[in-house]
């Protein structure tokens, strides 16, 4: 596939670090221990996760609750809801010279949205406004330990969480493993594409934080972690600016 997308590296002062990888990956629970120690050595962090913008919030809500999204449209409220947070959750930190942190970036519609049958070419395209992490970590695992991190701690599963509009399985946690386990063929097909930092998932949480932290502070050097006049507002901070 050969589509221009987010290339180049940005502009800002501020820096952008993101993490990927299937439901159970253990990403999550690495960005946050990142952010905290991020926090501890003096950097003023910002952080943001995906499907979080209020903009389309209720409309995908209710959509899902009457089954009336397709393939496309849910792409397409995904990509909405992702632009929201880019031009005011994201960039704007940016530009003030902060740390962003994403739990989940672009990448998570590339593979959720081909699996669901989006052409991978067009959903590329219609992210190609965005910007570019200064490092996007992947969290590699295997089907498996993924699923049973993910059913041992709910006991239920969500009906398009579980890929059941697909029609994968009519058992909600064998369509999960079949939902999930095409996703993960998908973020291995991006490995390469789009230069991901692979981590081990299956490893020791500290030790994969410690392999985090040893990337990040490489990509730091360099960086003055002095405090903008917004840090210590994180929350509301970013109203002040418009995005050019």
């Amino acid at each position: 596939m050969n589509v221009p997308l987010f290339d180049k590296k940005h502009q800002y002062p501020g820096k952008l670090f993101i993490v990927e990888g299937i439901d159970g990956s253990g990403k999550s629970t690495q960005i946050s221990l990142l952010k905290k120690w991020l926090e501890s050595q003096g950097f003023s962090v910002f952080f943001t996760e995906w499907n979080s913008s209020d903009l389309v919030k209720e409309t995908t809500k209710e959509g899902k609750k009457k089954n009336l999204l397709t393939p496309t449209t849910f792409s397409l409220l995904h990509a909405a809801d992702f632009a929201d947070r880019l031009n005011y959750q994201i960039i704007p930190p940016l530009k003030a010279g902060m740390i962003v942190l994403a739990d989940r970036y672009a990448y998570t519609a590339f593979a959720r949205d081909t699996v669901r049958g989006v052409s991978p070419v067009w959903v590329r395209n219609l992210y190609s406004f965005a910007v570019k992490p200064d490092l996007a970590f992947y969290f590699d695992v295997p089907i498996q330990i993924a699923c049973d991190r993910i059913l041992q701690g709910r006991p239920e599963l969500k009906f398009h969480e579980a890929g059941m509009d697909l029609g994968f399985s009519d058992d909600p946690k064998e369509s999960f493993r079949i939902f999930q386990g095409k996703i993960l063929e998908e973020y291995k097909k991006m490995t390469d594409e789009f230069g991901f930092d692979v981590l081990d998932a299956t490893l020791d949480i500290h030790d994969q934080q410690e392999m985090v932290r040893e990337k990040v502070s490489d990509t730091l050097k360099g960086y003055s972690k002095k405090r903008t006049i917004y840090a210590k507002r994180a929350k509301v901070f970013w109203r002040r600016f418009t995005v050019s």
